[in-house]
């Protein structure tokens, strides 16, 4: 009888235990991801929208968000 209660004792603990473990397993994952990547940005020099340093258009008075806007700056 006794070697039973101790047997059923253990089962709770095992059980109660296991969705514990995952919490904590989850939440340190959870912790550990990655900051987003962040992307520079410049000022249209004509209209002043900013737009990602990769995909401005560069002229020789500075960075724009389309062709249009730097031929009609440095025109």
């Amino acid at each position: 009888m006794r070697f039973l209660l101790v047997f059923l004792v253990v089962l709770v603990l095992a059980w109660r235990w296991r969705p514990w473990r995952e919490a904590v397993h989850s939440e340190a994952l959870r912790n550990n991801t990655a900051a987003p990547q962040t992307t520079d940005t410049v000022a249209c020099l004509q209209c002043g929208m900013h737009v990602a340093a990769q995909d401005a258009v560069v002229g020789s008075l500075g960075a724009y968000c389309s062709a249009t806007h730097r031929l009609s700056m440095e025109s």
